[in-house]
């Protein structure tokens, strides 16, 4: 097999010799290659989609594919999947890690080896990684990779999704290295172990089988581009794919000022008490194209399931980076090449087994993030970017129907969905999935026909976007109508501080909270909406959020914090009402240089309210946004003399 070595200089500045040279191909049958497997993977991805039966797969994208290089590559991944990029990010590690546990020697035509590990491949034991390998003359020449989150992988909580679990055994079915398909046969004692040890086994086997097509399908169109192209071709169109990220990974690092820059985000507590804050910290070091990120400082690993290993922080780091410098560029294993991670194990982000067990891996690797925009935001400028929403507040649930027949409903219900920053192109977003997620939303129809449930509200809440040149997120505001008993695990993590933190002179959005509203007594549950305002929760039985003792509203100043895990799971009454408020995004740029015209859509959409104009944004509303939005209209004069009068806040983040 050629061996392909890095070029020394820029590739765009390579002559076409050097180019053929280097990676076996000419320019443009290389990105012809690169492309053509990129379709692979789109492929792999749409029919995976359209078949899925597992509602985490069918309605929330959770699962990605991606294409690698061979051991003598170093499994280098060339092309991905546009999906999650926690799985994405750790996939090369994960596939490199199980083939090499296994053995390459091992392997045969037509195998597909699996491995859930979180400490072998990152994420958690529901993300089940599927490698096939592709052999061309009785040699391995790449890899076809899909990891799909599975709906139950056994663990004392249906769905796993829940902060409580103290250890690995707890938190389901860990599945090293193994052949789930031999020579395209199935391994009966495989299949059996998985489908002994977890819950709607109907749901996961159709998928399995769906993803058995797929890798055919991935394997099957690699081998059409080496049967076209040449094998020599094609391996250097991998090599060429994950030198041109490093490149411009490189080239964006040097655009940073040399230096150490600092951040950290705090996680309010984890599943066992409320007496321990989380708080991750990095220090960046910068010089020249290369950067070192160190985890130094960050909380010891966490005594419940909140931890992530040492392969999702990598991920964060890579996502953050890209994201900050340069989000053109593609994702590969070239996107580290030039970054260096300092980790000292043992922490909430390079947790070991067996009490360090991660499953709510996106929290921590999420406030590396979060961390990451502290540091860089700074020196950035108006490059820097507002923050998000900072937990996915998780919902699960599970019961059982009037008819004897059980449920689960996973990630559809908290507060999965919500805000971005904003950045210097605009407003940020104001229902999307964390920075480092790339999901769908379920749709509200498939919710309520999958579970006993019923959406009330799902809405953006009112003066919750960080004020800002341009405004963050909005908060997302849902309210569930629960029809029968259930068990709830309810997972929001950054409710102490705000995790949209503002850039460039914008301000932070604020924080969130839950709270569950048991039906009243001899009712069913409630006649029609719940309000809105601050009166309506004093009957409410708070689940998390830094709230008015009294009232129970939210009150980030003065109010008590409540704790998401003081009951193991909420056990609520048919007729509850489940309320999620996210966090707010923050805002980029000094507030009282918006627009008095944006300001004025603002308050006629209800992202912004009359009163929250004049106080965050210095504009001065008149009219009624209820009965008569068409007639709101600026007082210019009052707005120049309220902004005049604050100049001295301009700027202030």
């Amino acid at each position: 097999m050629t061996t392909i070595e890095e070029p020394a200089g820029r590739i765009r500045d390579l002559t076409d010799e050097q180019f053929q040279t280097a990676y076996h191909a000419d320019r443009f049958t290389g990105s012809v290659i690169v492309n053509r497997l990129k379709y692979a993977v789109g492929h792999m991805s749409t029919a995976f989609l359209r078949e899925a039966f597992s509602p985490i797969i069918r309605d929330w994208y959770d699962f990605a594919c991606t294409i690698s290089g061979p051991p003598a590559q170093d499994y280098g991944m060339a092309v991905v999947s546009n999906s999650l990029t926690p799985f994405l990010g750790t996939m090369p590690d994960a596939t490199r890690n199980a083939v090499e546990e296994f053995g390459p020697e091992n392997l045969s035509p037509g195998d597909v080896l699996i491995c859930n590990d979180p400490y072998r491949g990152g994420r958690h034991v529901n993300d089940v990684l599927f490698t096939r390998p592709v052999f061309v003359a009785g040699e391995i020449v790449s890899f076809v990779t899909m990891c799909a989150h599975q709906l139950d992988m056994g663990g004392t909580v249906p769905g796993g999704f829940s902060a409580t679990k103290t250890n690995v055994y707890e938190n389901g079915l860990v599945l090293p290295p193994m052949l789930l398909w031999a020579k395209d046969q199935p391994v009966r004692s495989t299949f059996s172990l998985i489908f002994d040890n977890t819950r709607w086994g109907g749901l996961l086997l159709p998928d399995f089988q769906s993803m058995h097509q797929q890798l055919q399908l991935g394997e099957r169109l690699v081998r059409e581009n080496i049967e076209r192209y040449g094998l020599d071709a094609f391996l250097g169109s991998l090599a060429y794919a994950c030198d041109t990220s490093a490149e411009q990974m490189r080239e964006a690092i040097a655009r940073i000022p040399d230096g150490d820059y600092s951040g950290s985000a705090l996680i309010d507590a984890d599943g066992l008490d409320d007496t321990v804050d989380y708080r991750v910290r990095v220090t960046l070091r910068k010089r020249g194209h290369d950067i070192e990120a160190d985890l130094s400082g960050t909380s010891a690993q966490a005594r419940t399931c909140i931890n992530c290993g040492v392969l999702d922080a990598k991920t964060a780091l890579g996502v953050a980076l890209t994201m900050l410098l340069d989000p053109a560029i593609p994702f590969t294993s070239g996107t580290w090449r030039n970054v260096d991670l300092v980790a000292p194990p043992g922490t909430l982000l390079s947790a070991l087994p067996p009490e360090g067990a991660p499953m709510m891996f996106w929290e921590p690797s999420g406030a590396l993030i979060s961390a990451i925009f502290e540091a860089l935001n700074p020196v950035l400028g108006e490059r820097a970017v507002g923050g998000d929403y900072g937990s996915t507040n998780t919902h699960n649930a599970s019961g059982v129907r009037d008819d004897g027949t059980p449920w689960t409903s996973a990630t559809q219900c908290g507060g999965e969905h919500g805000p971005w920053g904003a950045t210097k192109e605009g407003d940020g977003d104001s229902y999307t999935v964390l920075y480092n997620l790339n999901n769908l939303d379920p749709a509200t129809e498939t919710i309520e026909h999958d579970s006993p449930v019923v959406m009330l509200r799902k809405e953006h809440a009112i003066d919750t976007g960080g004020p800002g040149k341009h405004r963050g997120g909005a908060a997302n505001l849902k309210d569930t109508l629960w029809l029968t008993a259930a068990a709830q695990h309810l997972s929001p993590f950054r409710t102490k501080e705000p995790s949209g933190v503002g850039a460039d002179g914008g301000k932070p959005g604020p924080t969130g909270a839950m709270w569950i509203f048991p039906p009243g007594e001899g009712t069913s549950g409630p006649d029609g909406l719940l309000g809105v305002s601050s009166d309506v929760y004093a009957r409410s039985t708070p689940v998390a959020g830094v709230l008015d003792p009294e009232t129970k509203a939210l009150d980030p100043e003065k109010g008590v914090y409540h704790y998401f895990a003081s009951q193991k799971a909420w056990l609520t009454e048919a007729g509850s009402v489940l309320r999620c408020l996210t966090n707010g995004g923050g805002g980029w740029g000094s507030p009282f240089e918006r627009e008095p015209a944006k300001v004025l859509a603002d308050v006629r959409d209800e992202y912004v309210s009359v009163e929250g104009a004049a106080r965050d944004y210095g504009v001065v509303v008149v009219g009624d946004p209820h009965f008569d939005p068409e007639g709101l209209r600026v007082d210019e004069k009052a707005t120049t003399r309220l902004r005049s009068g604050r100049s001295d806040e301009r700027g202030v983040s």
